[in-house]
């Protein structure tokens, strides 16, 4: 695969500065995706041989995770310390820590356990912003409809009406916990929100503060989950196992300290996962925008508990990830530079996408460019260029005002973003299937929720920018207000994990093996291995 020098490109790029065309394309969107992104040319999806979902197609390392043996037996808890709560939320991010608030503001009691620390998660990555139809120009009826139309049609058409339905009220509720967003003009209470248009939207719906709005969120949801007297948090405390009981429904789970090295049986009426993607799982070889645990644990549990999985063969790669240096490959360039402006370039000098396309349309694009030649090769990284410097000159200060993480970026790249443009080509970014899940987050399984990345069926086959944040705190809330309804009620009468058993002979049946373990807890370059950390001891099965 051959690649323009930079030093030449760049010499193409400065020559038509402030003026880039664009070149004609006669291929449809359809045919574009299918040839260039990673979901059509990685590794071919295959079929699950076991589980509630058999038959479906899945990517294969995930496939591969997903029918693993458990990491614990039952002599590994038996005598482990025991907690009761009404309410469990595993994950300790945007939409656990939504989900928990909510919870405990109906008056449960709620243990939320977290594989790092509170605030560890995607969720202080967005940078972007949020959508929710505001303005005056616009309507959750618009909303729905770009966000089921960005899709490919393919999510649950109820999801998304509730997703955006409940755009509006999420905005109030953030603001009253005191997040700060960005406005307009200096009207009576701080002005109006800004809005900014999101790629694959028909009206300006994104609210944002500054480039860091995830960063934002996610400190006025850490210090509200810290001051709440009903929350307990258990940080660095990974789940390894659910806990079901004698109907099959879930009734806890089985959590490892990993300060203390010892495993915690957490029963609770009910369970919430929250336990983000699965980008640190590298698939296809991508490097990811992601943070350390998103190595799809929740994902895995679920499953194994029976839950029902959907569109597991979709992933997003976001366009704009760095390409050079090396070092930081993967780190993201917010959306936010391109919906303010910023064009994409190749080595020839010429824009070759509107870039303000849905993601998968506007990565496949860039894929197409470096894999026909037309890239821009630097130091062994191959990406094309984004032209940050002709936003600066048409926006003068935006560096300073708005694109505040963009800057830092630039600075860590060793470049002038006001003189160079930067090296960029889409990175592993978001699960765009995930656990089936009804309005209320509830999963096929009784008494398990699942909220936010790890769930499915809101995005369909590719997500919009800003639908992810509204995601976490609108599906959040309601599946901790709904979990909350059982604070009343009797605790199972069996809590284990029985259910390892059923799914061993499902293993052994299909001719799978059974020393292949899951979940990795953390991505294999961590060089974790929770048998050794635990300390117990060699497995029979093996």
């Amino acid at each position: 695969m051959t690649a323009i020098p930079y030093a030449e490109a760049l010499d193409r790029y400065r020559a038509n500065a402030g003026g880039f065309p664009l070149r004609p394309d006669d291929a449809t969107i359809a045919e574009l995706i299918a040839a260039y992104h990673p979901d059509s040319t990685g590794g071919k999806a295959i079929p699950l041989k076991i589980g509630v979902n058999a038959g479906m197609l899945c990517q294969p390392q995930v496939a591969a995770l997903l029918q693993t043996n458990a990491l614990i037996e039952d002599v590994d808890i038996a005598g482990a310390e025991i907690l009761n709560t009404d309410i469990l939320v595993i994950g300790g991010g945007g939409a656990g820590a939504a989900a928990a608030l909510t919870a405990a503001g109906e008056g449960a009691r709620v243990i939320l356990a977290t594989k790092l620390l509170l605030g560890d998660s995607n969720t202080v990555m967005a940078e972007g912003g949020i959508q929710a139809a505001v303005g005056d120009d616009d309507s959750p009826q618009r909303h729905f409809e770009d966000t089921f139309k960005a899709g490919h049609r393919a999510a649950d058409k109820e999801l998304v009406a509730q997703l955006a339905l409940d755009g509006p009220d999420v905005i109030r509720w953030l603001i009253k916990l005191g997040m700060s967003f960005d406005v307009v003009g200096h009207r009576p209470f701080g002005g109006t929100l800004k809005r900014k248009t999101p790629g694959g939207a028909t009206a300006p719906r994104i609210l944002s503060y500054r480039d860091f709005t995830g960063l934002e969120m996610m400190r006025v949801l850490r210090e509200a989950v810290g001051l709440h007297r009903g929350i307990q948090v258990m940080d660095r405390s990974p789940a390894v196992e659910l806990l079901s009981d004698e109907r099959g429904g879930c009734a806890g789970a089985v959590v490892y300290s990993l300060e203390h090295h010892r495993f915690v049986l957490v029963r609770a009426r009910r369970t919430i996962l929250a336990t983000g993607g699965s980008g640190r799982l590298h698939l296809n070889g991508f490097p990811t925008s992601n943070h350390y645990g998103a190595t799809a644990d929740g994902l895995v549990l679920a499953y194994r508990m029976g839950a029902k999985l959907r569109e597991m063969d979709s992933f997003q790669y976001h366009p704009t990830g760095i390409a050079h240096p090396a070092h930081l490959a993967g780190g993201l360039v917010s959306e936010a530079a391109r919906s303010e402006g910023a064009k994409l370039v190749n080595g020839l000098g010429e824009r070759f996408i509107d870039e303000l396309k849905p993601r998968d349309v506007v990565a496949s694009a860039i894929l197409r460019e470096i894999q026909e030649g037309r890239g821009v090769s630097r130091d062994g990284q191959t990406g094309v260029f984004l032209d940050v410097p002709g936003l600066v000159a048409a926006k003068p200060g935006i560096l300073e005002t708005t694109l505040i993480s963009l800057a830092h970026l630039a600075k860590k790249c060793r470049i002038d973003p006001t003189a160079e443009p930067l090296l960029v080509t889409p990175t592993l970014h978001y699960q765009n299937g995930g656990v089936a899940i009804d309005t209320h987050g509830q999963s096929s399984v009784p008494g398990l929720f699942c909220v936010g990345e790890i769930s499915g069926g809101i995005h369909g086959r590719n997500r919009m920018m800003g639908n992810a944040l509204l995601d976490i705190i609108s599906f959040g809330r309601r599946a901790g207000a709904h979990a909350a309804e059982a604070r009343a009620e009797a605790y199972s009468s069996r809590a284990g994990i029985g259910h390892i058993h059923d799914w061993q002979r499902q293993l052994t049946l299909a001719d799978l093996p059974l020393d292949a373990r899951g979940p990795h807890v953390f991505p294999d370059y961590g060089n974790f291995d929770l048998v050794a950390d635990a300390g117990i001891g060699p497995r029979a099965a093996e």
